[in-house]
């Protein structure tokens, strides 16, 4: 009778769990460095070119309003050049009148036409008067994007000096997470990024300083000390809720 070959998995102690979480955890905080030290300039180039796009619009609506403003001018002229037609030809007619009643209607309709002129000239230097405002918007937005063109060269070409220094540093440091990962089982993996994510400064696994936790530095009662020194259960800080590891378990020296 052929035997049956049973696979046995290596059961897993606790120290070696936690040897893997501060791992992983040293391997995510080397990544967290990296992306610090690009800092702050992702935001900086997105908002540049945020910033450059609206500029970039309110030159367009600029530029239409001018347009509106010279059609507005055009339309005021053709008036003028209308009323002074018709007044040359009323004026004409004055010297045909045939009684006072034709006199005074004529003499209205100039007067008339001469208030509309004047009404108009009124509109054009009120529309002469927002189109210099206009134009002097148009430089301020146009020296102000100039400004901010050259910013954001600047900046992407300082964002791409690091990215090209660090990227492969970077994709190195990810891949060996992703490997030791691999030797986390899911529930305590999937714990340790809660914890990662809720934790001000990423860190979700902390090795105990001078009887403190490492990541809020409050006091841990000497029994617990005891407890995680011998690694043989997982045990989270009380007050911040990061996993706790001796030292010596993490690999480091105790200052």
């Amino acid at each position: 009778m052929a035997t049956r070959k049973k696979t046995v998995e290596k059961e897993v102690s606790v120290e070696d769990k936690l040897k893997a979480l501060y791992k992983l955890q040293s391997y995510l905080s080397e990544i967290d460095r990296i992306k610090t030290l690009r800092g702050e300039l992702p935001l900086e180039v997105s908002d540049l070119d945020d910033e450059i796009a609206g500029l970039g619009t309110r030159m367009n609506n600029f530029e239409l309003e001018m347009k509106q403003l010279d059609e507005n001018s055009k339309l005021q002229k053709g008036k003028i050049e209308t009323s002074k037609t018709k007044i040359e030809k009323y004026t004409k007619q004055l010297d045909n009148v045939r009684n006072s009643k034709e006199y005074d209607h004529l003499s209205k309709e100039i007067e008339f036409e001469t208030l509309e002129i004047e009404l108009a000239e009124k509109h054009i230097r009120e529309y002469t008067q927002e189109v210099a405002t206009v134009k002097e918007q148009i430089t301020a937005a146009g020296e102000l994007l100039q400004e901010k063109t050259t910013d954001l060269e600047m900046k992407k070409q300082e964002l791409d000096d690091i990215v090209s220094e660090t990227k492969a540093q970077e994709e190195k440091i990810r891949e060996k997470a992703k490997k030791t990962e691999t030797t986390i089982e899911p529930r305590l993996l999937a714990a340790f990024k809660r914890i990662r994510k809720n934790a001000r400064n990423g860190l979700g696994v902390v090795p105990i300083q001078r009887g403190a936790c490492g990541g809020c530095f409050n006091k841990i009662p000497p029994q617990k000390q005891m407890d995680i020194k011998l690694g043989k259960k997982i045990i989270v800080c009380e007050y911040c809720g990061r996993i706790m590891v001796d030292p010596e378990t993490a690999g480091i020296a105790e200052k």
